[in-house]
């Protein structure tokens, strides 16, 4: 039996759901997520909590096991208190500021970057720790928006000028030797 996939997951108060055969509805404070997941898989209420069953030990149904959980448990965390991915900003005059809800990114370009928001994501720019917040209630949503962010300048290895994950470590490469030995 997997690790991950035995346990079974609490659901906090205000959020609700619905179980439709292989369509899952997740409806709380934050928002309203739906997915469907494999029929391998089997999805059940039990005493207020959901418990993830597999029906043999093949290794689809192994591998399945654990990642439905870990999505399911993602959904009902995201309806309720929600994902937040934090980036920095590095280097001279690099900056990123708001313009109503599109984030404006200044990184060494001719023209600021504008990236709108999707649906269910909004940012938060703080300007004296030149972090950029992107926060909403779908884990991947949040995920792939904070790595399009990244993309625009992605830290480069001589400086660490651009943009980061905060904690992220860059790996550093030495300049030029300088006029040493000949």
């Amino acid at each position: 039996m997997s690790r991950v996939g035995r346990l079974p997951i609490a659901i906090p108060g205000g959020v609700q759901i619905n179980i439709e055969g292989l369509l899952v509805k997740v409806k709380g404070p934050k928002g309203e997520l739906q997915r469907a997941f494999s029929p391998l898989i089997g999805i059940a209420m039990e005493n207020g909590h959901v418990a993830i069953t597999r029906n043999s030990d093949l290794p689809a149904e192994r591998a399945l096991h654990g990642t439905t959980r870990a999505v399911l448990a993602n959904m009902i965390h995201g309806v309720s208190a929600g994902f937040t991915t934090t980036l920095e900003v590095d280097g001279v005059g690099y900056r990123a500021e708001m313009s109503g809800k599109n984030l404006m990114l200044y990184v060494g370009y001719s023209h600021p970057v504008e990236v709108p928001p999707p649906a269910g994501i909004s940012f938060e720019v703080d300007l004296k720790t030149r972090q950029i917040r992107v926060m909403g209630f779908d884990k991947e949503v949040v995920g792939q928006t904070a790595a399009d962010i990244r993309k625009v300048r992605p830290p480069e290895p001589y400086h660490g000028k651009g943009i980061h994950y905060l904690g992220e470590r860059i790996r550093r490469k030495a300049g030029k030797a300088g006029k040493g030995a000949k």
